[in-house]
């Protein structure tokens, strides 16, 4: 190194996880201002979300419900906006930034259903290096979204939901913490209860991090844009200068348990029947299939199964065995099946990311909606799926192979503004 001269980046510095100084709202307006994720409604939804709550984060994460409804979403308008209505809340003192760095027990409880995981910060190297494993591709607008949504708010504002192998010690440890006082408690959408705690304690703190770091891997299940994006926004901040200690090195992702997360099924509708009349298509679907009428709706109970919807009438569909592939980790998912064996060799759908003629339905709507797409015409045809197993995730990912997008829906859900990560 010459004298004088900045050392290099050095990416060798980062932790694989660290704790933050989250900011987060005060225990008495957390109701207020707690969201669902921002790519789980649509703009009409969330206008009717907050409708007399004008502290909910959709404000932020959804800023273009109260411009005009011609608006586009993804325009400098709409990102000033959300940086107007974030800096509001900040300044109101609804929200509050913690002074020391911590980590964060987060329990999500739905019905019967309990899962609780730990919030904290993954490394941007750990994510380059495949430490912090994917399973999708990401859509290149909506990534591009994220970007100028981080860079406007300087601030990570929706976790990524990730697993983790389990581990016996630190379910110990959260049992523990959780006898406490948390921070607060909210309901979300769909009855779902968000429980909050923060670790101060330092032998804690050490636990924790020692737990993790002697970890292979974690997996990222629901927020493949959001990492992608932050990756993005740590490269357009690094200089020459920067020490791997800033916080845009770091992502925010709330960590659960794989044996503790639901994978729901994520089923799939689409626009036409591609010029084919409904006789046609069942002919079709004869050559490949064992195709049987049903009378109630199909929701599949094993891996090569389908329920499909058209005309007003359920049918169950069975592959045929020899045809589901014994040795490709991804042309044996379901979903994969889905694509290869109706929607491309049938319906003629394109490329899943970017062809309009298809739409994804996440299974907590239900199969009534479903039938509700194709009885208003809305949708031609709808396919319910099989879920895809968790161990499928963890086997793709470790192969450092890719699913089809929306290959998986993850329910419960995190809720947007319970905690966020300043990037100074």
């Amino acid at each position: 190194m010459i004298f004088g001269q900045p050392a290099p980046y050095n990416s060798t510095m980062n932790a694989f996880i660290r704790p933050f100084t989250a900011l987060r709202p005060k225990a008495a307006h957390a109701a207020d201002v707690a969201a669902p994720p921002y790519d789980v409604v649509n703009t009409e939804e969330a206008r009717g979300l907050v409708a007399h709550r004008p502290n909910s984060f959709l404000h932020i994460s959804r800023p273009e419900i109260a411009l005009p409804p011609e608006t586009d979403p993804y325009s400098d308008i709409v990102h000033a906006r959300a940086r107007e209505n974030f800096e509001r809340l900040k300044a109101s003192g609804l929200m509050v930034r913690d002074a020391m760095p911590a980590y964060y027990v987060y329990k999500l409880k739905m019905a019967q259903h309990e899962q609780t995981g730990i919030a904290l910060t993954a490394s941007i190297d750990a994510y380059k290096t495949n430490r912090v494993r994917k399973h999708e591709l990401s859509h290149p607008t909506k990534e591009d979204d994220r970007v100028r949504n981080m860079q406007s708010l300087n601030a990570q504002t929706g976790p990524v939901l990730s697993i983790h192998q389990a581990n016996k010690s630190l379910k110990e440890l959260l049992e523990e913490i959780k006898t406490e006082a948390a921070l607060f408690e909210v309901k979300g959408e769909y009855d779902v209860v968000h429980t909050i705690w923060r670790i101060e304690d330092i032998k804690k703190i050490s636990a924790i991090s020692f737990t993790f770091n002697a970890m292979q891997a974690i997996y990222i299940a629901d927020g493949h844009h959001r990492s992608a994006a932050a990756a993005r926004v740590a490269d357009m901040r690094r200089t020459p200068e920067s020490s791997g200690q800033e916080n845009y090195n770091y992502f925010l992702t709330v960590v659960f348990p794989h044996d503790e997360v639901q994978i729901f099924d994520y089923n799939r509708a689409v626009k036409d029947l591609n010029g084919l009349s409904v006789p046609e298509l069942l002919q079709r679907l004869a050559k490949d299939f064992d195709v049987k009428a049903s009378n109630s709706p199909v929701r599949p109970e094993e891996p090569a199964v389908f329920g499909m919807f058209v005309d007003n009438q359920w049918y169950r569909l069975m592959l045929r065995t020899e045809l589901v592939p014994k040795n490709d980790l991804v042309a044996q998912l379901d979903v994969s099946l889905l694509q290869d064996y109706i929607l491309t060799k049938i319906l003629d759908v394109g490329d899943p990311r970017t062809d309009p003629r298809i739409d994804f339905i996440g299974g907590v709507r239900g199969l009534k909606e479903l039938e509700q797409l194709v009885c208003k015409g809305e949708q031609a045809i709808a396919f319910s799926l099989y879920p895809t197993r968790m161990e499928q995730l963890m086997t793709v990912a470790d192969a450092e192979e890719l699913m089809p997008p929306k290959s998986t829906w993850f329910e419960p859900k995190l809720a947007d503004g319970l905690l966020s990560h300043i990037l100074d």
